[in-house]
């Protein structure tokens, strides 16, 4: 413990006010997620990726990872946004043992329809909040956070 370097008390207050906000932000824009469209944060951002892609399709490796999600935990909801008709799997001609995730006409159409209650909602519990220099400075910091996991 010796050789730990303990984060000073502005690092501490950075990070406990990191994981405050994100989690605050999170739950409050899944909550409006949930009322406008009952859809999980997670299942959105499913939609986008898939929504984002030319093909609107992506592997499910690929979508797994974009996700940080395990195999197990993606194919279940995979699964459950099947069953509501968003998305459907597809077997890769060139290579049987890959899969994709493929967004349907009715997924496009749902995230279509949500996006704009979703900018809202984190224009509401975020964005305004912040003026435009912070959302700057956030947006620079959280980038090289993000691209210091290359380094991992």
């Amino acid at each position: 413990m010796a050789d730990t370097p303990w984060l000073t008390t502005e690092e501490l207050r950075m990070w406990r006010a990191f994981i405050d906000a994100s989690t605050g932000v999170l739950h409050r824009v899944e909550a409006d997620l949930k009322a406008d469209s009952d859809l999980s944060f997670e299942d959105y951002e499913v939609l986008v990726h898939l929504s984002e892609h030319p093909e609107r399709r992506l592997r499910m490796t690929d979508l797994r990872e974009r996700l940080v999600s395990s195999k197990s935990g993606l194919t279940l909801r995979v699964d459950r946004m099947s069953d509501r008709g968003l998305v459907r799997r597809e077997q890769c001609d060139e290579d049987r043992r890959t899969i994709f995730t493929v967004l349907t006409d009715e997924g496009f159409a749902t995230i279509k329809r949500i996006a704009p209650q979703h900018v809202r909602s984190v224009r509401r519990h975020l964005v305004d909040a912040l003026g435009p220099a912070d959302v700057t400075c956030m947006a620079d910091a959280l980038q090289r956070v993000t691209a210091s996991f290359d380094d991992d």
